[in-house]
């Protein structure tokens, strides 16, 4: 399915705002799952530490090698993507989220179909990402778009490893 979604950089501090804002509703998204994952999510990203990393998001995804984007539906933002150099010619996507109001349409896909021309316009090579296994259309969306399977790339405790899944695309 085709998305009508429009897509725009993150440049100004209110795209920036509305930005943390879907972040934040990614957050609590998992935590609402429920089960190990939840307490995964709230033991990495703990409220004070989720902050920081908020307030670093322009410096970390907008600098050379990396970017954020918001999507748009009708006008309304939907949606949310990132990535951020993590080696040389790699990109890591991050915090790949859509608001329930616009799942269905095809949004998640158009996303990432854009992160990737994005991380091949800005020189990588290769694409890194991870999702929690509980997150199925995801994972099926991520394989679907060409992403192979593989282990963890960073380091991970183990308890926590176990609740992902981690990808690679050569770009």
């Amino acid at each position: 399915m085709a998305s009508a979604a429009e897509f725009k950089r993150c440049e100004t501090p209110e795209d920036f705002a509305t930005l943390r804002e879907l972040c934040w509703d990614y957050r609590d998204f998992l935590i609402g799952l429920g089960g190990p994952s939840a307490r995964a999510v709230s033991h990495a990203y703990p409220e004070a530490g989720y902050a920081a990393l908020m307030d670093r998001l322009p410096e970390e995804h907008a600098a050379p090698g990396g970017g954020t984007r918001l999507a748009l539906l009708n006008g309304e933002v939907v949606a949310c993507g990132m990535f951020r150099p993590i080696a040389p010619r790699t990109a890591e996507i991050k915090r790949v989220y859509v608001r329930d109001s616009a799942r269905g349409h095809g949004v998640g896909r158009a996303m990432m179909e854009r992160l990737i021309e994005d991380c091949q316009n800005a020189g990588h090579q290769r694409i890194l990402m991870d999702t929690g296994k509980i997150l199925k259309a995801a994972v099926s969306l991520y394989l679907s778009m060409g992403f192979a399977l593989r282990g963890p790339y960073s380091d991970i405790p183990e308890d926590v490893a176990e609740l992902l899944v981690f990808f690679e695309k050569e770009i």
